[in-house]
């Protein structure tokens, strides 16, 4: 209760006021601050105002006289007003409230008084009845109302008496304010001044802002006409630049014609002696091919025909080896001895070879000599020659050239030398060798062969040679490896030596295995040796076994023996790891590689040293296979390094040249020396055949067989010539390919362990990518041909930008994006860069910095700012597409002393960030506070990218679904949005949805509506009903409530309309508007309610069928009855008339009445039919077998109107409201009958007519289940008389079989006696268990325990009622909380068996319910979880969350904990809090017990 204020005076609140200076004054009262500004714009008022009115003269005057004290005491007095007018709003809402207390006051006394009346009565009852429990009750809620009765007069008093002082308060309060009075008006009138004077200002600066925005309009438009000038002025210029161009152009194509025509002449001559001479080197290829394969064919025979003797050889060396082992010989011994054999027979065969041949040197040497005397002589004797006459070689060359050409050879020596004459010249042979040339280069080898010319030293080829004899002496001279006998009894002897000599080496038990001694180096190899020198190296033998070893040398393999000899002096005894030295002396005498085997004894063993002897080779190879030239500019030459490297020991001759190019290398061996090759009889002499053949084959894969020169195709060929060329040529060199070239070293001699540095020239001519490819040839035809490449790119300026077009994907208006532009140059000098964005894009386009200085050979980066503005389409013109929103930027990058500039793009797809909401204005209109209206909204995005978008700052009574109005929304994507209304008092609504995006974009939609209060109320608003067979019916209750009971507002809120009068308390009258046609019945319809009371509603629902369809359905089985009629009618007149002729029978058939019916006739049918019929009831039974079912939705308005409607008249309507309506949704769904009727064509009325009495009718009645179940069936019945009911004498006048129950498609029938006068009536009715739970919130707790109070208890009765608790609510902290008791038996067994623990569960749901909550789940918790778990309880979940429309379980499990003691139940407590609309706080007690199982 507030105590009344203090008055306070004038002059007390003048004196309480701090001191203030005028600095501090003048800058707090915004009143005040706007003086000076008013005296500063004095003059300019008076200029402006032609006729000033006096009453602003006076203004204006009285305030330059006003002084810092008068400003200070009108300040003092608006502040004394404003705090007299905050007094008396205080008072007035005080004494307001005391009054409403008051009378509530009175209210509670009354009711006070009206209960204790009662309770005495009651007592003086229960006193007379000697009911002493419940007098002892009475009386003590007799004792509580008297002292609650005392306390209500107490609190009266002093209500009565702080009323009375707050409204002496008040009248004080007026007085002041009148004496106030005349200062208000004072100030008000000065306040009006200040106004004036600022709207004559405001009209001065509006009058200055437009003469500023004429002048600024008229400078744009000069601008405009400018720019036009320039414009015409530049497609002037551009128009006689494009026509002096083509003027240009018609001049150069035609030169160009002409230019073209004769390179095309002289491009047909060379290329009709190009495919003269292509086809010359073909012939020449297919040549070279045959004689390949023939080569080949051979070398396989041969090679065939080796592996057959080895497997022969071997085959017969294992026969031999099986046949000793039978004989029990020693099979290795033998093939030791053979093996020896034939070593000693193969030196033997080598030593008379070396015989022969140093015979045949002797003799050839005499005969040479004799030969060069006797050509001496004819030389002196004879002219000398020609200088011109050719060599044997040239002849020799010249011949086989012929013999491959297909020229007949010459034998004659006469005709020979008559051929040279007429050639002069040798002819070069080509790198093309026949199969006929190598039979000849093969049959040189015998004596047989034909002489081709005149030898130059006469001897062997003279007629009066004769060949060498061997005398008989030599040829029977014993050979040089000795007998057989003598190499059995070297090899016994060796053996006998060999095994006294080695023997196992056993050191601690361990015995060695391996080599005995390692040699280093481990191989002995004498590289690129020299015939005729003498090479010689050491190697060190390490002892390698455990102990004491010796070591002794062998020898060498039988054809390292004429080459190596071995020096090595035998050590005597070697302890383990001691070492001794070997001298190895190598003598070549033949150009040959070499491999074999120095072997030694030890005592272990034998081991043996490899030994490899390498000729000269050439060994080349590039340092690389690509050369990358990179960028360079056109004009420019740079060079690369290539170096050839030989590692072997032997030089040669090399050439670089292009891979397009084709180059013999010259041959100085003559064919007689390579010829003579083939006199050693060695088994590699085929492979060395095959070698020189594969040496001189054309690569016609790697290079092109014709050095053709480069050129550009500048028509098209015709097909026929393209295909000759493509098969003639493997490889074209364009002319880019002459920008890389070679530089002045491109052949000679390389030497061994030597290298060759060769530049590569790269000299840019045309922009773009050039490639080119070499080859180096060698004139050792052992060395394979190498090839390399070039690469370079040519560029027009020495700066580029590697990134030409700068993509940025998408943007969005008024967005920043930046990014980053690398800019590169080549030049060896600075230079300075000026960024120029195009003039059309310089308001969204920035380059950063504009200007820059790029060092030698560096990098450049420059920061690129995109902003695009909403003027960005006006602005860029043709470098924004309207339609797919791309924009192509050209930016350009100036460099200094450089014509050309360096241009790139910037492109990007630009995009708006709306987001559009359709409509912008919403109207709810008139809503009631029971209900929601919902309305639709259309959120479209504009832009190209997906956007995040949420509606925020939302009212309590707004709600926008789904997802509450947070999502993301696709590019060009529109959702439909609900937005729900529902207020929560009677005014009137304005506001607005606010709709931000992810880059806080706010699109606001404005919102209005009206609230609404009405007088009733319903007590529910939504019904579903259950489904309801056809013809049944379902019956629902309702309550219309008249809870407006007085006019205090500051009790409870008024029932009004917006903000408009509160509707008086009174009888309020309801009419409930069913649609026609519905089968929906509301009873009462009308009615009225008065305050504080209710009336109660029935809801009926009884679907039926339309009787319209009902209609049809009949006439069509009438139109079926009569067609089936006809055709028997005429099927019994053709029966009759069969013999009649065939024209009576066609006029017959045309003059028959039809079937169908027309729909004059169908109307007199739905005229003759009633609902009686039999057809109208046989349609309505066949309608209701095959109705399927139907769900309906009414909504049926309720109107309200103040006043009673017995208090009007007859005529005289209510003025109901169509703002105060109410509205009763019902929810109507519709199943086939389970049961129909089948007797009696489907008719569900029996009609048994007069029957006497005593007398007895039996008709049959037949049910039919035509649902998928079996159904439970029990018959009831109702009578009726036709005046009055009369009671039921005897209830066994129905009789059913069966009567428990019908099986799908099953019938059953009925008879009925007749007991008693009247018309009976039979009624099947279903029993369906309903059960449901009323809450008074959307949260609720299942399961424990009951807990019910009994009626005789001494219980303390509420002082209130129900509808009285609302008022006199307790404060929250007060909240009594609910118990739950939860039991839990813990069952003992006394065997082994583990027990389980005792286990309880309670559930914790949330109703879905239809009313408006602001959340939309329960959250519950349990309190003391571990001091619960320390008793030995478990509890899952302790905390969570539940839907609505679902339940959550919480289990309970309790185990006896240690210190349990069973003879006392265990009994504890905790707080179980549900959160949802409100917050319920439960009490659950925990009782366990221990019982002894059985």
């Amino acid at each position: 209760m507030e105590e009344p204020t203090t008055l306070v005076s004038d002059e007390d609140l003048v004196d309480s006021l701090p001191a203030i200076d005028d600095e501090r004054i003048q800058l707090e009262d915004p009143e005040f601050e706007t003086d000076p500004f008013l005296l500063g714009f004095e003059d300019t008022i008076r200029l402006g105002c032609c006729c000033p009115a006096k009453e602003e003269e006076v203004t204006t005057e009285k305030t330059k006289k006003t002084t810092t004290r008068d400003r200070v005491q009108a300040f003092h007095l608006r502040k004394s007003l404003n705090l007299l007018d905050k007094l008396h709003e205080e008072k007035d809402l005080f004494i307001q409230k005391t009054r409403g207390e008051l009378r509530v006051c009175h209210q509670r006394m009354d009711l006070l008084t009206k209960q204790q009346e009662s309770l005495a009565a009651e007592i003086a009852a229960e006193r007379e009845a000697n009911n002493m429990a419940a007098l002892g009750r009475l009386q003590a809620a007799s004792r509580r109302l008297h002292t609650e009765l005392e306390n209500e007069k107490d609190l009266q008093s002093k209500i009565t008496a702080m009323l009375k002082d707050s409204e002496n308060a008040m009248w004080h309060i007026e007085i002041q304010k009148g004496q106030f009075e005349d200062v208000r008006k004072r100030n008000e009138e000065e306040a009006e001044a200040r106004l004036r004077s600022l709207e004559i200002h405001a009209a001065q600066q509006l009058q200055k802002e437009k003469e500023t925005l004429e002048k600024v309009e008229r400078n744009r438009l000069l601008r405009a006409r400018k720019s036009l000038h320039v414009q015409k002025e530049l497609g002037l210029r551009h128009q006689k630049l494009v026509e002096d161009a083509q003027r240009n152009h018609k001049i150069a194509v035609k030169f160009l014609k002409a230019s073209l025509g004769r390179v095309r002449e002289q491009e047909q001559k060379e290329e009709m002696e190009s495919r003269k001479h292509m086809k010359r080197r073909m012939d020449a290829v297919l040549a070279l091919k045959n004689n390949i394969t023939a080569s080949r064919e051979t070398l396989k025979k041969f090679q065939a025909w080796g592996q057959s003797r080895a497997e022969v050889a071997k085959q017969k060396a294992l026969t031999e080896k099986e046949a000793i082992l039978a004989q029990g010989g020693d099979a290795f011994k033998h093939l030791f001895h053979q093996r020896r054999h034939q070593e000693l027979e193969a030196q033997k065969r080598a030593f008379e070879e070396d015989q022969k041949l140093r015979k045949q040197e002797i003799v050839s040497r005499i005969l040479k000599e004799e030969a060069e005397e006797e050509h001496r002589k004819k030389r002196q004797q004879q002219p000398s020659k020609t200088t011109d006459q050719w060599t044997l070689r040239d002849k020799t060359w010249k011949y086989i050239s012929d013999f491959c050409e297909g020229k007949t050879a010459i034998t004659t020596n006469h005709l020979l030398e008559n051929e040279m004459a007429l050639h002069p010249k040798p002819s070069c042979l080509l790198k093309v060798i026949s199969s006929e040339s190598m039979q000849m280069d093969l049959g040189s080898i015998s004596t047989e062969e034909e002489i081709l010319a005149e030898p130059d030293i006469p001897g062997l080829w003279s007629k009066d040679y004769k060949s060498y004899q061997v005398s008989k002496e030599d040829m029977e001279r014993k050979p040089v490896g000795g007998t057989k006998m003598d190499k059995d009894i070297l090899a016994r002897t060796m053996e006998q030596l060999r095994s006294g000599v080695v023997h196992k080496q056993v050191v601690s038990g361990r015995e060695f295995k391996g080599r005995p001694f390692n040699s280093k180096p481990e191989v002995i190899h004498f590289k690129d040796f020299d015939i005729g020198k003498v090479y010689k190296k050491k190697i060190t033998l390490i002892n390698a076994t455990y102990t004491i070893n010796y070591c002794k040398l062998v020898g060498v393999e039988e054809s390292l023996k004429d080459f190596i000899h071995i020096d090595f002096d035998p050590p005597g005894p070697m302890s383990a790891g001691m070492s001794c030295e070997v001298l190895v002396t190598f003598k070549p005498m033949i150009n040959k590689d070499l491999e074999g085997n120095v072997s030694f004894l030890a005592q272990t063993g034998g081991f043996s040293v490899p030994l490899k002897c390498s000729t000269k080779k050439c060994s080349l190879s590039l340092d690389k296979e690509l050369i990358d030239f990179g960028s360079y500019v056109v004009g420019e030459t740079t060079s690369r390094i290539i170096t050839l490297t030989n590692v072997g020991g032997l030089g040669t001759r090399f050439k670089f040249l292009l891979d397009s190019e084709f180059f013999e290398m010259e041959e100085h061996q003559p064919i007689m020396k390579m010829s003579s090759v083939f006199t050693y009889e060695d088994k590699s002499l085929y492979e060395k055949i095959i070698n020189s053949l594969s040496e001189q084959q054309l690569d016609v894969d790697g290079s092109s067989p014709l050095d053709i020169p480069s050129r550009k195709e500048s028509e098209k060929l015709d097909e026929a010539e393209v295909t000759a060329v493509a098969s003639a040529m493997t490889m074209v060199p364009s002319e880019e390919q002459a920008e890389i070239t070679l530089g002045e070293v491109t052949e000679g001699e390389i030497g061994p362990f030597s290298s060759i540095k060769v530049p590569i020239i790269f000299n840019p001519v045309i922009p773009g990518e050039v490639q080119t490819k070499f080859k180096v040839m060698f004139k050792n035809s052992q060395c394979p041909t190498l090839y390399f490449r070039a690469t370079g790119i040519a560029v027009d300026v020495p700066v580029w930008v590697p990134r030409a077009t700068v993509d940025l994907k998408i943007c969005m208006y008024d967005r920043l994006y930046q990014d980053s532009i690398t800019v590169h140059t080549r030049s060896k000098a600075a230079l300075r860069l000026k960024f120029e964005v195009c003039k059309e894009l310089r308001g969204h386009i920035e380059l950063l910095p504009e200007t820059g200085y790029i060092q030698a050979q560096s990098s450049y980066s420059v920061q690129l700012k995109f902003l695009p503005r909403y003027s960005l389409p006006e602005d860029a013109g043709k470098y924004f597409d309207q339609d797919s929103r791309v924009l192509e930027a050209p930016m350009t990058i100036w460099v200094a002393d450089q014509i050309k500039p360096v241009g790139f793009t910037v492109q990007a797809i630009v995009t708006t960030s709306d987001l559009e909401i359709s409509p912008l204005e919403i109207s709810f209109g008139y809503c009631t506070i029971y209900e929601a209206i919902r309305t639709e909204i259309s959120l479209s995005n504009l832009s190209l990218l997906p956007q995040e978008f949420g509606f925020v700052g939302l009212p309590k009574y707004v709600d926008i679904q789904p997802n509450d109005g947070f999502g993301t929304i696709l590019p060009l994507e529109t959702l439909q949005l609900d937005v729900i209304f529902q207020p929560i008092k009677a005014k009137e609504y304005r506001f607005e949805l606010v709709c931000k995006s992810e880059i806080n974009r706010c699109f606001k939609v404005s919102c209005q509506a009206v609230g609404v209060h009405p007088p009733l109320e319903l007590s529910h608003y939504q019904i579903k009903f259950s489904a309801t067979a056809l013809y049944g019916t379902t019956v629902s209750t309702l309550y219309v409530i008249n809870s407006h009971l007085s006019m205090n507002k500051l009790t409870h809120s008024l029932p009004r309309i917006g903000s408009e009068e509160a509707t008086p308390v009174g009888p309020t009258s309801f009419e409930f508007l069913v649609p026609p046609n519905s089968p929906i019945t509301i009873s009462p319809s009308v009615g009225t309610v008065l305050p504080g009371k209710r009336c109660l509603v029935q809801v009926a629902f009884q679907p039926v069928l339309p009787h319209e369809i009902i209609l049809e359905e009949a006439i069509h089985i009438l139109n079926k009855e009569t067609e089936t009629k006809l055709f028997r009618k005429e099927t019994t007149q053709r029966k009759e008339q069969w013999k009649q002729s065939l024209p009576v029978v066609r006029v017959h058939n045309r003059d028959r009445p039809t079937r169908a019916s027309t729909p004059h006739t169908q109307e007199l049918q739905r005229q003759e039919l009633s609902a009686s019929s039999n057809e109208y009831q046989a349609a309505q039974a066949t309608l209701a077998r095959t109705f399927q079912g139907k769900f309906d939705r009414f909504v049926v308005p309720c109107v309200i109107a103040s006043g009673d409607i017995k208090d009007r008249k007859a005529s005289e309507p209510l003025s109901f409201s169509p703002y105060n309506t109410l509205y009763l949704e019902l929810w109507c769904p519709v199943v086939a009958p389970s049961i129909v009727v089948t007797s009696n064509e489907g008719k569900t009325v029996v009609n048994f007519g007069d029957i006497a009495v005593g007398h007895r009718g039996i008709r049959k009645i037949t049910l039919q289940n035509i649902s998928p179940e079996d159904l439970d069936v029990s018959l009831s019945r109702t009578h009726y008389r036709m005046n009055p009911p009369f009671p039921l004498s005897s209830g066994c006048g129905w009789r059913a079989s069966p009567k428990k129950g019908l099986r799908p498609g099953s019938s059953f029938q009925s008879s009925l006696p007749p007991m008693s006068r009247g018309l009976k009536l039979l009624k099947v009715s279903h029993q369906i268990l309903l059960k449901g739970a009323a809450r008074e919130h959307m949260m609720f707790v299942e399961g424990g325990d009951p807990l019910d109070v009994p009626v005789e208890s001494l219980t303390v009765i509420p002082a209130f009622d129900p509808e009285h608790r609302e008022a006199r609510s307790p404060p929250p902290e007060a909240e009594e909380m609910k118990p739950i008791l939860v039991t839990l038996n813990y069952v003992q067994f006394d065997t082994d068996i583990p027990t389980p623990p005792a286990t309880r569960e309670l559930q914790v749901g949330c109703i879905r319910t239809t009313q408006p909550s602001p959340r939309k789940t329960v959250e519950f918790s349990l309190d003391s979880i571990p001091w619960l778990q320390h008793k030995g309880f478990s509890i899952e979940p302790s905390r969570g969350s539940v839907e609505r429309g679902q339940t959550k379980t919480i289990s309970i499990s309790w185990v006896p904990p240690a210190d349990f003691d069973p003879d006392h139940p265990l009994m504890v407590s905790t707080l179980l809090q549900l959160r949802g609309d409100v917050k319920e706080t439960y009490k659950v007690i925990f009782v366990a017990y221990v019982v002894a199982g059985l």
